[in-house]
């Protein structure tokens, strides 16, 4: 049994996003409170921004880079606005792959992938940003009986 809306699409298109999506909280792990809250305000910001050069939903990029923006601000001082710009930045992605205007130009996949990938994001976001690399540090220290 397929269903339709995955039909051309390969399981690779699912997992390879959420892996990003592990990495990239992974390495943002390693970076210290407070620069890693103002580095996630400043990277959702040109997330925010990714499309605007293609224009390809016309006159609706421009409100949409600034309501990024303004997210992008508040989230420096809380990552509860990281984690709804991730979710505004998925919404324009599955619009942007519906039309077939892809963030990668060349990959026509670009924007499904960044749309499964951002939510992971966002609800580490959602959590407070916790470094995962304390949780690794913990399970290595944990003795195997």
């Amino acid at each position: 049994m397929t269903l339709s809306f995955l039909a051309g699409y390969s399981i690779a298109d699912v997992i390879a996003p959420i892996a990003v999506a592990m990495a990239w909280i992974t390495l943002m792990s390693l970076v210290k409170e407070p620069m890693r809250r103002s580095l996630m305000a400043i990277l959702v910001a040109g997330a925010g921004a990714a499309y605007i050069s293609g224009g390809a939903i016309g006159a609706w990029e421009l409100p949409f880079t600034v309501v990024m923006a303004f997210c992008s601000y508040r989230a420096l001082g809380s990552y509860w606005f990281s984690g709804i710009a991730w979710l505004l930045h998925t919404a324009w992605d599955i619009v942007h792959h519906l039309t077939g205007h892809p963030i990668i130009p060349f990959y026509a996949t670009s924007s499904l992938g960044c749309a499964i990938c951002d939510p992971v994001i966002a609800i580490w976001c959602f959590a407070g940003a916790p470094p995962v690399t304390a949780w690794f540090r913990r399970r290595a220290a944990v003795p195997i009986p």
